[in-house]
């Protein structure tokens, strides 16, 4: 067998592996740019049936929960834009179960921090409200 090898076909394990460090190298870089504006940080990658949280940090005396979204090109529309009516609700839920395993009495708001080009980011504050 030579030391050529193919590229991996798309949705293989080899492409999702590489989807996933990209995705934790942007969590970082977005994590590092709301540090440097004196987010502190709480949790990363909160996992649960209904999602995930990105990042969970505290701005002073609110909790923000941080959608990083990432695309390498604005082509088919900025990152911000894929933050759909769904993904909303799915963050909400993610974060409803975030708070009864961690209770707080700080108010709450959903960021979302686009990242895109040459890691040019955009931080939206209280990207979207959520519905009782």
């Amino acid at each position: 067998m030579s030391g050529n090898r193919r590229p991996p076909s798309p949705g293989t394990q080899d492409d999702a592996a590489g989807t996933r460090r990209v995705g934790d190298a942007k969590e970082r870089l977005a994590e590092d740019y709301l540090k440097r504006r004196h987010l502190q940080p709480i949790a990363r990658n909160h996992r649960c049936r209904f999602g995930e949280i990105d990042l969970v940090m505290r701005d002073g005396e609110t909790l923000v929960f941080v959608e990083v979204r990432y695309r390498r090109s604005d082509r088919f529309g900025s990152p911000a834009e894929t933050v759909d009516r769904r993904k909303q609700q799915r963050l909400a839920a993610a974060a409803s179960h975030y708070l009864q395993a961690h209770p707080t009495v700080l108010p709450c708001r959903f960021d979302v921090v686009a990242v895109s080009g040459r890691d040019r980011i955009e931080w939206i504050k209280n990207a979207f409200a959520v519905e009782s």
